[in-house]
């Protein structure tokens, strides 16, 4: 029986490059995302390398977003989603003074809600199959206090807590539940960043951003049989920053 994945954000970034590495271990990947070009652009590259695609469009600033995106997917898919990974997220960066609280709703309503009631929907038909695979992508941020990053850290934050939750709750039922804690990382979304992102990313051992591809690796181990034995673990892909 294939697999099917359900992949947010997975028009650009981490969760694009995800899409393609699951897409091309034979994978039935829904890629979602707001961009439906930029969706049929990745869907096409699957296709074309020889794997099954298919794009949902979704609006996740709210709970009803995630919960229609899960029975779009579970319709698309004859029932059944195999992996979930949670990749879609906004992070601005600024004073907490600055913060609107439509702002503050947006972000968590993206970082926190749409992940909460994607596993809601998702995941007790996991349990019920006895197997399933669930992914959730944070921050480096979410484990130390950094200026301007209170709202975004702290929303991933929340995820970690909720990866861990969601391990003890759906782990004895066969669902792995783990999440990738990436660094610095170059992709469509931090081009504005410029230089700001290469500072960030000196004070670790590896020295530079990492690479949209080089998490997405560590989100297919998490996400396959390769991490059978992985449950709650938040695995850092941040060029050794937790170890300075």
């Amino acid at each position: 029986m294939t697999t099917t994945a359900l992949i947010t954000g997975a028009t650009s970034g981490i969760g694009r490059a995800t899409a393609e590495r699951l897409g091309a271990r034979g994978v039935h990947v829904l890629v979602s995302g707001r961009d439906a070009g930029r969706g049929d652009e990745v869907v096409q590259g699957i296709r074309a390398a020889g794997g099954t695609a298919d794009f949902l469009p979704a609006d996740l600033r709210d709970a009803a977003g995630a919960q229609d995106l899960a029975a779009r997917a579970l319709e698309v898919a004859g029932g059944r989603i195999d992996v979930l990974v949670n990749s879609a997220g906004i992070f601005p960066f600024g004073p907490t003074a600055d913060t609107t609280a439509e702002g503050f709703d947006e972000v968590v309503a993206i970082n926190v809600k749409a992940p909460y009631f994607l596993v809601a929907a998702l995941a007790p038909g996991m349990a019920e199959r006895g197997e399933g695979a669930i992914v959730n992508v944070t921050t480096m941020v979410a484990e130390f206090g950094a200026a301007g990053m209170g709202l975004y850290g702290s929303s991933k934050a929340a995820l970690v807590l909720l990866t861990k939750s969601w391990a003890a709750e759906f782990g004895p039922s066969g669902v792995r539940v783990n999440a990738v804690s990436p660094g610095p990382t170059r992709t469509e979304g931090t081009a504005a960043m410029g230089e700001a992102l290469d500072q960030l990313a000196a004070g670790g051992p590896a020295g530079r951003p990492g690479t949209a591809g080089e998490v997405a690796e560590a989100i297919v181990f998490l996400a396959t049989d390769a991490a059978s034995f992985v449950h709650g673990a938040v695995l850092p892909v941040d060029g050794g920053r937790i170890a300075v």
